[in-house]
């Protein structure tokens, strides 16, 4: 059988090119420069060091006298005041407002009305005006007892109102209730914070209201409260302040006391800054490990403490000191390239 031989056309054949392999090594590495933020970075090192220079240099700053009177005992007794009235306060407002803000979500219309009622008169009227208020109640009920309803026939118990509520009672009070209609706001936001889902599964389980409350909801709202309370806790603590109006002996009034006798104003202010913020920050702290507490259920790792991150950063740079330098290649032998590693990856032949 003849076989036959066409001219057809045969596609031309590109030619076989060696395959392009760079290595990146190679090539320079062109770090961004970000002007502004190193401009930013070093205007405000200036600034700072401009300051801390000043606290150096300045003689009126009289680091002696502040020296002197840091640790002084009429300074510690009102630091004991301060502390004594934001403990107080904090619980009282934080029950009260738990109370105020069940009553904000209950069904009943007057539990409703009634918590509004005490959130809106205590927002609206100044802390310093309720505390002398408070101070001041004798003149408008010269007795409180129990007795008669309707009359001021106290038959049962009677007290003078000057000797029971005193100035520090006062203070109390005002901190204390002024605190609750605030609570009660923030205390509400973290319980509607939680999923509806967790409330009907609850009830389906039969768990009663109470244990409700306790066991499941509030545990998940405080993630949403601590964050808010805290700034609550701290602010009271410097809030704690305005009671000076009454002549309660607290950190800032001693403070005053001092400076009204020797007339060193910046030392003895000084003196107030620098233990307000002693507390602020021993307070921070321990809400930062408060929010970690109540963040175990919603992370599946919680984030390493500031402790945690010292002790693995000090291991690694103590690790690093102990390591010798990568010992150079053998002559002859050359780092594989980027395509040499691509053509052993994907089976090629690198030609």
């Amino acid at each position: 059988m003849a076989t036959t031989v066409t001219d057809a056309p045969v596609a031309p054949v590109a030619p076989v090119r060696p395959s392009s392999r760079v290595d990146l090594g190679e090539l320079p590495v062109v770090h961004t420069r970000h002007w502004f933020r190193w401009t930013l970075s070093a205007i405000l090192l200036f600034v700072i060091a401009q300051f801390a220079w000043s606290l150096v240099t300045n003689e009126n700053y009289e680091w002696g006298v502040f020296g002197q009177y840091f640790f002084s005992e009429p300074v510690l007794v009102g630091i004991g005041y301060t502390l004594t009235l934001t403990a107080v306060s904090a619980v009282i407002g934080f029950v009260l407002g738990t109370v105020l803000a069940l009553g904000r979500l209950a069904a009943s219309p007057l539990l409703n009305a009634i918590s509004w009622s005490y959130i809106w008169f205590f927002r609206s009227v100044p802390l310093v005006v309720q505390i002398i208020v408070w101070y001041n109640l004798g003149y408008l009920y010269p007795t409180l007892g129990l007795g008669t309803p309707f009359t001021t026939d106290f038959w049962i118990v009677e007290f003078p109102t000057v000797q029971l509520i005193s100035a520090f009672a006062a203070a109390i009070l005002g901190l204390g209730l002024h605190q609750a209609a605030y609570s009660a706001e923030i205390i509400r936001g973290g319980l509607l914070s939680v999923d509806q889902g967790q409330h009907e599964a609850a009830a389906a389980l039969g768990i009663p209201a109470r244990q409700r409350l306790f066991r499941i909801i509030l545990p998940q709202a405080a993630r949403s409260i601590i964050p808010n309370a805290s700034n609550e806790v701290i602010g009271l603590v410097k809030g704690a302040s305005v009671v000076f109006v009454i002549a309660i002996p607290e950190l800032f009034y001693a403070v005053q006391v001092i400076y009204n006798r020797n007339s060193r104003v910046i030392p003895l202010l000084l003196v107030a800054v620098v233990w307000y913020t002693i507390i602020t920050t021993i307070l921070s702290i321990a809400q930062y490990y408060v929010e970690r507490h109540y963040a175990r259920g919603a992370t599946r790792v919680l984030p390493p403490t500031p402790l945690q991150r010292f002790r693995r950063w000090s291991t690694a740079q103590w690790r690093r000191l102990g390591d010798a330098p990568a010992p150079p290649p053998p002559p002859g032998q050359a780092t594989a390239s980027v395509g040499d590693r691509n053509d052993v990856r994907y089976g090629g032949t690198g030609a």
